[in-house]
């Protein structure tokens, strides 16, 4: 399994390395204001393709945030309810009163 999943990640790399290749055309990035950007396109779609999963990890962040304090304010409440029944557990039974 493990050699199968290194000849996958090695096809996919030749694929990107592939494209790379093809695609070293330059092309040119037209800014407002005058301002252009002339690189291969294989560089502007490397440059686009790390903003977007910055973009998109940064995005993640508050989601993951939110999660980690919502455990540990349940890992809270656990430990305080388990103190609260250990306690219980040791008082003695009430007494029956018989009349």
């Amino acid at each position: 399994m493990r050699y199968l999943t290194w000849a996958i990640r090695l096809l996919f790399f030749l694929f990107l390395l592939a494209f790379a290749v093809k695609n070293t055309d330059p092309v040119i990035l037209r800014f407002y204001f005058g301002l252009s950007w002339h690189e291969p396109l294989i560089l502007l779609l490397l440059a686009f393709f790390a903003a977007g999963a910055v973009f998109g990890l940064v995005a993640a962040l508050s989601t993951l945030f939110n999660q980690r304090r919502e455990i540990m304010q349940l890992r809270r409440e656990l430990k305080e309810a388990s103190k609260a029944e250990a306690a219980a557990a040791l008082q003695p039974p009430p007494r029956d009163v018989d009349a």
